[in-house]
């Protein structure tokens, strides 16, 4: 499968898929998820299937949408080359362009293994069937990000009150920090999103961090991860903005197989991540303060995200993920 035939596959499918039935009903437990999948031991995830199971020659890899999906695609190398010895598979890298595009994708099985950042996660577990393994952590096994609110220290907003009829920059809406979580929290915090300031969509954390420095937006919730690797790369001068508020700790990007990959490959692909080291690999240079995948569970380590998605009336439907592009 080279790049090219993935793009137009992409294409020709993109989120109208998700709007088709692709399968029968199952009469099974299945709580939130689709209609596709089961959920007989009450994990929250998609049951691998009785039948059909997937082994492929090669396993397709995606990391979540970024800016500049070119220089991903050589910080992930290493792993790629790693993943490709333990699982004796080839690996593609795949850039997507979207959130939905990728979900798209695993749920039509063009896509093997993904990380799915985190608001995103649950629409890849319920509509896609895939199945979250694993995270970015430390040697103790910590893993998380902040929702951070930045500003010009320039710009007169000391407090999260003085956000008021300022002009405000969320990312997408499905993001956690850049739109769900700041919905949630930030009434009690005494500013009220579409009420006390216009939202405004800016595409990516990237580019509502660079829409602050430019003096574009007057503020913007982003996620810590993001803006720290942004201020590693000199993509931004820290001197010039302020934090007005920062919250507790969220799940990272979700990395995650899909459903119906033969057990005994998903043995290999998940001792592949957890034997990883990102010591003197570029991947470790990129993603600072963390050594190595560490183990999670969608139903536990994801449950402050679903409470903030409930909050925000969010449902996991084919509707509300084409909505949500």
């Amino acid at each position: 499968m080279t790049p090219t035939t993935l793009i137009r596959g992409m294409a020709a499918g993109a989120v109208a898929m998700l709007m088709a039935s692709t399968a029968q009903s199952q009469d099974c437990e299945r709580g939130a998820l689709d209609k596709m999948f089961c959920d007989t031991n009450g994990d929250m995830v998609a049951d691998a299937p009785d039948e059909g199971l997937k082994n492929p020659d090669t396993l397709v890899f995606a990391y979540t949408p970024v800016e500049d999906p070119a220089i991903y695609e050589d910080i992930w190398a290493p792993f790629i080359q790693h993943l490709e010895d333990v699982t004796g598979k080839d690996v593609q890298f795949f850039a997507v362009q979207s959130n939905a595009a990728e979900v798209e994708a695993m749920r039509s099985g063009r896509l093997h293994i993904a990380g799915f950042s985190t608001g995103p996660t649950p629409f890849a577990v319920n509509l896609a069937g895939a199945v979250p393994f694993a995270i970015m952590g430390s040697d103790a096994g910590e893993f998380g990000y902040k929702l951070q609110v930045y500003t010009r220290k320039d710009s007169g907003i000391d407090t999260m009150e003085d956000l008021a009829g300022k002009r405000v920059a969320h990312t997408s809406p499905t993001s956690n920090s850049g739109n769900l979580a700041p919905r949630a929290l930030f009434p009690n915090l005494g500013v009220t999103p579409d009420e006390d300031y216009e939202v405004t969509y800016s595409g990516s954390h990237d580019q509502s961090m660079l829409g602050v420095v430019a003096g574009d937006y007057d503020a913007a919730p982003v996620a810590s991860e993001v803006v720290d690797r942004m201020a590693e790369r000199g993509l931004y001068d820290p001197e010039e903005v302020k934090i007005v508020w920062e919250s507790k700790p969220f799940p990272t990007t979700s990395y995650t197989y899909a459903h119906d990959l033969d057990p005994e490959l998903v043995d290999k692909i998940k001792q592949a991540f957890f034997d990883f080291s990102f010591e003197g690999t570029v991947l470790g240079e990129e993603f600072s303060g963390v050594s190595k995948f560490v183990p999670i569970t969608y139903k536990d380590d994801w449950a402050v995200i679903r409470e903030i998605h409930q909050a925000n009336g969010v449902q996991y439907t084919p509707e509300g993920l084409a909505s949500s592009k």
